[in-house]
């Protein structure tokens, strides 16, 4: 008889061995409801949720499970764990005897019990049929026998159902407390194993659970202290959680969305996927506090910039692997969805560095080319397109070295009526730019950056330079091959004006005019930079690149807001001298060699336009002495020194009846200082203090105006005339 039960008890294990699935076979078939971005050496950067019917995080080892929780889930749920053999035959016998005289009391149902029905797809727990409690029982005296009691606790832990809609511990742990299991204390493990009981119980049964539960635990170390003091409040608001969480991601630290966004277009990831980027964690958190903690220095109370939002992106200068993608300022922007590495903004100054490229290629200019920055006036289809300068100035004859280095604009576009914006624009277009239209559509304005950008596709650019004119395709994940050859990419620039272009971006000295000697510019090691600026303060770049890495960074305000007072140099720049400094902390970054081709010259300017240097030229095109025509000489004098630069002739200026007529001034102003002895004549009546003021504030009146420059001794040396048009101011009544 003995031997008969033996054997029947036999068949129904194996029936049991046959129905479960082994430890390795459950974890296996473990699904993430997320999927997750990992940095390319293999660290979780970014979790992204695609099954919405469930949340589940990844399956976490009992060893990253905290200590406080193992003992919280024993002492709730079966405090013979590690004693019996799956079934707890003690407190199945009081279980019943409880039953027998109505007496509530603590279930019988061990771990391992719950834990068959867990993992059997026909048996879910809460159904209580005596047949399934039978089975239920066998299977946990076959899963005791088959698993260890560690790999019965920790699939427990990952496959137990929680609050609302989260399953697992990995889930609860990040939702409820924002942290790892292998983080959590006492008070957080305790309220952890109440919700395996009573998952969707209220905030008083569950702050109840979790006490008895703190008070069981702290029993054998006895404390002055009361483990359940303001226990309820601490519950309410964990819970609260819960309820909150977006039903999307668990999002846990928002290290990489966008670039995540980006990937799952490309790749299409389903729940539980894994797929490895080519970003670097440590530069990714990086370069996200980095751009944090400038964009709160711009709005602290000291500066109130109003700038709110801001973006960045790393490239490797030879595969195009992107190392850090920050699209957004996360909690600081007004738009935090919006990728601003990928949206369209209008360029300003950055593009300066390709029309300069493109005029030394054509042999148009070399570094030492003097180019005037003076007011100019170009007739367009639509009137006149007057430039001007960043500080409202002009710096007279310069070298496209200082014009390039110092962001000279009327020098820019200069050059571009030497280039074309029609064959400017296909050199943009070649370099990956966005550019939807043809360089006429743009004009002269296209040298100021006039068309929209991508952050991407712009720092792409970039690269094309620091890889001596040749442009490729950037790159979001590895290849499959261990060591991929890197493709030969399209030439847009020559070797040798992207070295020289590259020299001059490079030069400190150079930029002074503008930036002058100590900027944030100015690294310890070779790196080349430009900055930029676009219209009304709207957007704000610092774009440049070391012998490994191309850098770029845009600050401003995803709504086109302009900022108050925010350039180049305060705004991008220090954002980007912090990623070239962090990626340089330990490796040297080595100017470029000379390739062959280029020739380095020593150059002397005549009347010491500028001080003599070393400077670089393609070959054929070098020379040791420059000097300006005695044409050039006598525009200077009559064009420069003498002009009139505001206002233009022909200009119309219109009174604004809102604003009261004495605080309404047109300014008079000179290109350069005015010849001594010269003064300002209006209409033929002396307009201004003799000699004239290079800025001279006028009242203006309604009519038709002249205005002249005159020299010492009576003559004219240029004039403009100009209207002013406008009705009457308002007269305030008494009222």
């Amino acid at each position: 008889m003995k031997r008969a039960a033996l054997a029947l008890i036999g068949c129904v294990l194996a029936s049991s061995a046959h129905a479960l699935p082994s430890f390795d076979e459950v974890r296996a078939s473990w699904r993430s409801s997320d999927w997750v971005l990992l940095a390319r050496n293999g660290e979780p950067l970014q979790r992204t949720r695609i099954d919405t019917t469930e949340r589940r995080g990844d399956w976490v080892e009992l060893q990253d499970v905290s200590p406080a929780l193992r003992e919280a889930i024993v002492v709730s749920e079966d405090k013979r764990f590690y004693e019996h053999s799956g079934v707890d035959w003690r407190g199945a016998a009081a279980a019943a005897w409880a039953n027998l005289w109505n007496t509530r009391t603590r279930g019988a149902s061990t771990v391992t019990m719950q834990l068959t029905g867990l993992i059997d797809e026909d048996r879910r727990p809460g159904r209580r049929s005596i047949g399934e409690k039978a089975t239920q029982t066998v299977g946990a005296l076959w899963l005791d026998h088959a698993w260890r009691k560690d790999q019965i606790l920790e699939a427990y832990l990952n496959l137990v159902p929680f609050r609302g809609e989260i399953v697992g511990l990995s889930a609860l742990s990040q939702t409820l407390f924002g942290k790892l299991p292998s983080g959590l204390n006492e008070r957080e493990a305790a309220l952890t194993a109440a919700l395996v009981r009573a998952p969707n119980a209220n905030y008083a049964k569950v702050s109840a659970r979790a006490c008895g539960i703190l008070r069981d635990m702290n029993r054998a170390r006895p404390s002055a202290t009361d483990p359940c003091a303001n226990l309820d409040s601490f519950v309410q608001l964990t819970l609260t959680r819960t309820a909150s969480a977006s039903p999307r991601s668990l999002d846990y630290d928002a290290l990489a969305p966008h670039f995540a966004r980006r990937v799952a277009s490309e790749v299409h990831p389903a729940a539980g996927a894994r797929v490895q980027s080519t970003l670097d964690g440590s530069l990714q958190r990086f370069a996200r506090d980095s751009l944090a903690r400038t964009l709160l220095e711009l709005n602290s109370r000291a500066h109130q910039r109003n700038v709110h939002d801001g973006a960045a992106i790393v490239i490797d200068n030879r595969s195009g692997e992107i190392l850090a993608w920050v699209g957004s300022a996360g909690g600081l922007s007004n738009a935090p969805e919006v990728d601003a590495v990928a949206a369209l903004r209008q360029a300003g100054s950055t593009l300066k560095p390709f029309l300069y490229a493109q005029a030394i290629d054509e042999k148009r200019l070399t570094p030492a080319s003097l180019l005037d920055d003076a007011p100019l006036d170009l007739a367009t289809g639509g009137g006149l397109y007057i430039p001007q300068n960043y500080d409202h100035d002009f710096k007279g004859w310069v070298s496209m070295r200082t014009a390039l280095a110092s962001s000279l604009n009327v020098p820019a576009v200069r050059t571009l009526v030497m280039v074309t914006p029609h064959r400017f624009a296909k050199t943009l277009v070649s370099l990956g730019l966005p550019l939807t239209q043809a360089g006429d559509y743009y004009g002269f304005s296209l040298a100021l950056g006039s068309a929209d950008v991508t952050l991407a596709t712009l720092t792409n650019a970039y690269r094309t330079l620091a890889n001596g004119g040749l442009t490729g395709p950037m790159s979001d994940l590895p290849a499959h091959a261990p060591i991929a050859p890197i493709a030969p990419g399209t030439r847009v620039f020559s070797p040798q004006a992207s070295f020289i272009v590259t020299n001059i971006l490079a030069d400190n000295n150079a930029r002074t005019r503008t930036f002058g000697f100590d900027s944030v510019l100015a690294t310890r090691f070779f790196s080349a930079v430009k900055t930029g600026t676009s219209k009304d303060m709207r957007d704000n770049w610092a774009v440049g690149y070391t012998s490994r890495y191309t850098v770029g960074v845009w600050v401003g305000n995803a709504d086109g807001a302009p900022m108050w007072d925010v350039s180049g140099v305060t705004g991008a720049a220090p954002v980007w001298a912090a990623l070239v400094n962090y990626l340089h902390r330990r490796t040297p970054s080595r100017p470029p060699i000379a390739p062959p081709g280029v020739v380095r010259t020593k150059i002397v300017y005549q009347n010491d336009i500028e001080p003599a240097r070393d400077d670089w030229f393609l070959s054929g095109t070098q020379m040791s002495r420059i000097a300006l025509s005695a044409s050039a000489e006598g525009a200077a004098v009559r064009n420069g020194t003498a002009r009139i630069s505001s206002p233009t002739d022909g200009t119309i200026f219109a009174l604004d009846p809102d604003i009261p007529a004495a605080r309404q001034r047109v300014w008079f102003e000179s290109a350069q200082s005015s010849p001594a002895g010269s003064v300002w004549r209006l209409d033929g009546k002396l307009a201004g203090p003799s000699p004239a003021m290079t800025r001279m504030a006028w009242l203006p009146w309604p009519g038709h105006h002249t205005l002249e420059l005159v020299d010492r001794q009576g003559v004219v040396v240029d004039s403009v005339k100009f209207e002013v048009r406008g009705a009457f101011a308002k007269i305030k009544t008494k009222g």
